[in-house]
């Protein structure tokens, strides 16, 4: 894996933790979780729209009907995290929160990946995915205990 994708792909990382506490700040402040989801969601919208120059925007006519069913869930799916976020992120702190959300991910895609749903390519779940999967559960319950 180019070091460069990588290194994106953790400053994404990164960014999500920070924003689990923005999002639950903003909460805090407002005092409204869902118009603190909103005002996350129309800034979703401004950063797309954004970067809508530099990657391209353009009505897909016809594809529509080749969308599989489930990947009209994946904006629905977003929200629920939002929310969840917004909800406990400040109850847990950064570390569960994070921890928990990110190993709950990991074990996921091991499932996902080892059956090749939702898209994925099919990669085994060998004894190695296991055993890293079964590493992240315990370092969430060290995180969370101690």
């Amino acid at each position: 894996m180019p070091i460069l994708i990588a290194l994106i792909a953790a400053a994404a990382g990164v960014l999500n933790t920070v924003q689990s506490g923005a999002n639950a700040s903003l909460n805090k402040a407002l005092g409204q979780p869902i118009l603190a989801a909103l005002i996350v969601a129309a800034t979703n919208v401004v950063i797309y729209l954004l970067a809508a120059p530099f990657v391209g925007l353009a009505w897909p006519s016809g594809r529509f009907a080749n969308v599989p069913w489930w990947a009209w869930l994946g904006g629905a799916l977003g929200a629920t995290y939002v929310l969840a976020m917004i909800f406990l992120a400040e109850r847990l702190g950064a570390a569960i929160f994070t921890g928990i959300t990110v190993t709950a991910a990991i074990v996921a895609s091991l499932i996902l990946d080892h059956y090749g749903w939702v898209g994925f390519a099919q990669h085994t779940a060998g004894p190695w995915r296991i055993l890293g999967g079964l590493l992240m559960i315990g370092g969430v319950a060290l995180i969370s205990v101690f």
